[in-house]
């Protein structure tokens, strides 16, 4: 495969989401739209150009990438089923030794678990007060994801542009 991303797995289509009656359902295609930008800005990239970061400043596609996967993590598997959850900012948001491609299949399979514990569980499920979640209930965190999702997409929109001038991705 050489230091190239498979463009085809790696560049997910533009699906706008439908909307459906199911809520679990119709949050999870805006989730799963903003995640699809995010995606599409790492498609086609080398290795290198996934940790390239804009005059050493912002954060690279691979941290953005690495972030929303441990985010969703905290939120879901720290909130919801007791999993020891912390946020470590220096290591999240400047991974030591990450691939692209590992960041991508990290994010991926985060987010398929994402998925399925949403469409397992009513939206007004509360996490725990001692959990990552600190009491909120499902809906609030899903919401809470796709806000962080998005404006990382716009940071991904933002990076790839500077990067090698691709933009509407």
């Amino acid at each position: 495969q050489g230091d190239e991303m498979d463009e085809d797995e790696d560049s997910p289509a533009f699906v706008f989401p439908k909307g459906s009656l199911d809520e679990n359902e119709h949050l999870l295609q805006w989730v799963g739209f903003q995640r699809g930008a995010v995606l599409r800005n790492c498609a086609g990239l080398s290795d290198e150009q996934g940790h390239w970061r804009p005059d050493g400043k912002l954060i690279s596609l691979v941290a953005i990438l690495n972030h929303l996967t441990l985010m969703e993590r905290r939120w879901v598997d720290g909130g919801f089923r007791g999993v020891e959850a912390t946020y470590e900012p220096e290591s999240e948001f400047h991974p030591e030794g990450l691939t692209l491609a590992e960041a991508l299949a990290a994010y991926r399979a985060r987010a398929a678990a994402t998925d399925a514990f949403v469409r397992s569980a009513s939206l007004d499920t509360v996490s725990p007060e001692s959990g990552w979640g600190r009491g909120f209930d499902l809906r609030f965190v899903v919401l809470h994801i796709l806000g962080e999702t998005a404006r990382h997409a716009g940071h991904a929109d933002a990076t790839r542009e500077m990067l090698d001038g691709s933009t509407g991705l």
